[in-house]
């Protein structure tokens, strides 16, 4: 599938055809504006989005593509874009069912390698419900609204977003973000895992360096996933009624930098 018929794809029915019992609809927004700036947009972002969210044909169709779109755009320096390369040739004749059973053993069950920016920052806080609100909110103020069945801080969600702005922002939100991706990175490279390709150029994005101590920090303070606990735990509150956030001077992620 080619990579414009893919973001498209993005944004209508055909990417929401997914079984149901993984209530996962992949990375889409709701407004025509989004659909409009698809030549425009960044499309080394939005690769990397497509290639984080759970498998489906039409991303396993657009496998054999990426690297040529990456190396077109050449915002990655080129040992990142082979990485991807190596990625997408791990993938590419893959058995479909296998690979979206092992992306929901990898993503799913380990805290430490969570698509959810907020599940290493702030673990099963209540504070979470208001972040995500407040997340939500500077999306749409900057032109972008999520779909509603995929949480705001979902790394794909993240990265299609940062796909919409100008280079030099995005990479100054990337920054806010760096070390959680590199705690996730490091995660990766200990399992051996593919998916450290991904990370690793989304590293290589940021405007900051993965801060060392942080990073450390965030591995020495991690608490195991305990999946009963999850399911037993109030939902996340949305709007009134959610907790206080404890963001200061507006960052988004403060807790991923102390």
């Amino acid at each position: 599938m080619e990579f414009d018929a893919l973001c498209k794809a993005e944004t209508t029915e055909e990417r929401r055809r997914l079984p149901a019992d993984r209530g996962r609809c992949g990375v889409m927004v709701e407004t025509e504006k989004f659909l409009r700036n698809i030549p425009t947009m960044i499309k080394t972002y939005k690769i990397l989005s497509l290639l984080l969210s759970y498998p489906n044909r039409e991303l396993q169709e657009f496998l054999q593509e990426a690297e040529k779109v990456l190396r077109d755009e050449a915002l990655l320096p080129d040992d990142k874009i082979s990485g991807i390369a190596h990625f997408c040739n791990n993938f590419i004749d893959s058995d479909l069912i296998e690979w979206q059973a092992d992306y929901v053993q990898l993503f799913d069950y380990s805290r430490s390698v969570s698509l959810h920016l907020f599940e290493h920052v702030k673990g099963d806080s209540k504070d979470r419900g208001q972040a995500m609100v407040d997340l939500i909110e500077f999306y749409k103020e900057n032109g972008m609204h999520p779909d509603s069945r995929e949480l705001p801080d979902y790394i794909p969600v993240f990265l299609e977003f940062l796909s919409t702005l100008a280079p030099s922002k995005s990479a100054e939100l990337l920054g806010e973000t760096v070390n959680i991706i590199e705690r996730i990175n490091i995660a990766l490279n200990e399992k051996d895992n593919p998916y450290g390709h991904l990370f690793r150029a989304i590293v290589s994005l940021s405007a900051k360096e993965p801060d060392e101590a942080v990073t450390r920090k965030m591995i020495k303070d991690e608490k195991p996933l305990d999946l009963d606990a999850e399911y037993e735990e109030e939902p996340v509150t949305f709007g009134e009624g959610a907790s206080t956030c404890p963001s200061k001077g507006g960052e988004l992620w403060p807790a991923c930098k102390h």
